[in-house]
């Protein structure tokens, strides 16, 4: 079937790469990693209020990857934000939670050994999930939301500012998101002013509480930056304290794994280029427009946008065209643009488990204690499996930010000067559709030079050179059944056609 299992592909890719050079920034270019540790900056959060009913301040803290024996001194940054429903691990019943999860730390190792410095970042915990009114948990989920967007621009800023210590270009920072912090680079990327908060469009002023008043107020939550003192007239607490002021907090580029957007009118011509990776059937995050379900109490609490909306908007926007605007050849892409109706930069995940949300993770079953409701989740979990989707999502990723970032890679072995047009452009046409034996294929003026016959997964599995005419016979030989997809090169151009071999 054309919607293969991801664990397929990456077993596919695997193979395909293998024989590419090794390249910094496309693959792991370093054996050794270097681990330290940091605070970030220091704020207040609001774990403690229903005890001890104030706020109390915390540090901040990342976990900075770099590759060992490095010369370079000016390296792409990725600030990686871990999941855990806004809430402390284990107590949020998720097998997920801190900045040393086993996905995060191996993500994170993966990229460092790419040539990538990489900060694992904590940001402050706090809502209530289980509040009987939805307001409520509507009026929480957005407040701690909005102080992980405070977290995420005050993390930028701090490299920025130590950027000569860490070894970081300023101009190349990348904000990845995995579940919870999905939602975190999303909002962080798509926020550019307080207004957008209350002037929600799916629904309207959905962040709007029953009693007429903003869930969030910048004067007491402090800004969007969170560059200004949040102060709470009533009781005095501090929200926000100022961290790292003077450079901007702008960065380049989003990926989000597993996360949705708090509301698609956020997103604009002004936010960074975009990657998703979703299951289509997430049952948290919405993968398309839907009501946001959180794991554990499963309590709905607001309408969001997944992964499919916002790749649809940003390629409206044309805020992906440093990738969307050229020709990926590489079988990974060349698979997903056949199941993402051409939103490139959108990774849609096909899982016969409904409820793998996140097939990326793995945890180590005899210590992790919330292993049995992770378990029921993921249950063929394993560190195989979840390798599979890493590799993939790296690999999908990483050529993208070689265009994003300006990062100077030979991308010979992804991207084609070749334009790709449509089979109706090309007059390009297979019979007969289904087939037995072999297809012949034809175009009405334009001589074909050579063929490329992928399978479902973004396999290539045959291709033939030098054709050099405006008809040519494909034997099956000895393919399975099923769907592939003929790419056919022309002199300057290139199609693709569907086509499917039978029993």
């Amino acid at each position: 079937m054309m919607k293969k299992c991801l664990l397929t592909i990456g077993l596919a890719i695997i193979t395909v790469i293998s024989s590419y050079s090794q390249e910094r920034y496309l693959d792991e270019v370093f054996t050794g990693v270097t681990k330290q540790t940091v605070i970030y900056g220091q704020n207040f959060h609001i774990l403690f209020v229903p005890v001890t009913g104030h706020s109390a301040i915390q540090p901040l803290v990342a976990d900075v990857y770099t590759p060992t024996g490095d010369t370079e001194v000016n390296r792409p940054l990725i600030l990686y934000f871990h999941s855990g429903n806004f809430l402390p691990f284990p107590q949020n019943q998720s097998v997920s939670g801190t900045r040393s999860d086993s996905t995060v730390v191996e993500m994170s190792r993966r990229l460092a050994r790419m040539g990538y410095v990489v900060a694992s970042v904590d940001y402050r915990l706090g809502w209530n999930p289980v509040a009987p009114e939805q307001d409520t948990r509507v009026n929480t989920l957005i407040n701690a939301a909005y102080r992980g967007v405070q977290d995420a621009r005050t993390a930028v800023r701090y490299f920025k500012l130590n950027a000569g210590t860490y070894g970081v270009d300023t101009s190349k920072i990348v904000m990845w998101g995995q579940g919870t912090g999905g939602y975190i680079t999303l909002n962080t990327g798509a926020l550019d002013k307080y207004s957008k908060v209350v002037t929600t469009t799916n629904p309207e002023s959905k962040f709007i509480g029953t009693n007429g008043f903003p869930m969030v107020i910048e004067q007491v939550n402090g800004n969007i930056w969170g560059t200004s003192l949040g102060l709470n007239p009533i009781n005095g607490d501090t929200l926000n304290l100022p961290n790292n002021l003077g450079p901007s907090s702008d960065f380049q580029m989003i990926v989000n794994m597993g996360g949705a957007l708090g509301d698609i009118s956020w997103l604009d011509e002004n936010t960074p280029p975009v990657l998703s990776f979703q299951t289509t059937t997430d049952p948290f995050a919405p993968y398309k427009d839907d009501v946001l379900i959180v794991p554990g109490p499963n309590l709905p609490v607001v309408q969001v946008q997944g992964a499919y909306e916002i790749q649809k908007k940003a390629s409206a926007l044309g805020i992906n065209s440093k990738f969307a605007d050229v020709t990926f050849i590489d079988p990974l892409s060349q698979y997903v643009s056949t199941v993402n109706d051409g939103f490139e930069g959108l990774y849609p995940i096909f899982k016969a488990n409904v409820y793998d949300s996140s097939p990326w993770d793995y945890w180590d079953r005899a210590t992790n204690p919330n292993d049995a409701s992770g378990i029921l989740t993921n249950p063929d979990m394993s560190y195989d499996k979840a390798s599979l989707y890493m590799d993939t999502i790296i690999t999908y990723f990483a050529p993208r930010a070689c265009l994003v970032l300006d990062l100077g890679c030979d991308l010979k072995d992804y991207v084609s000067s070749t334009k790709v047009i449509s089979a109706d452009q090309a007059g390009l046409s297979v019979s007969p559709n289904p087939a037995s034996d072999y297809v012949m294929i034809n175009t009405e003026n334009k001589e074909i030079k050579g063929i490329v016959l992928y399978d479902a997964s973004g396999r290539a599995v045959k291709a033939i050179p030098n054709i050099q005419s405006r008809q040519y016979r494909l034997e099956r030989n000895n393919l399975p059944p099923g769907v592939y997809y003929i790419n056919v090169k022309f002199e300057k151009e290139s199609s693709t056609i569907r086509v499917s071999f039978i029993k």
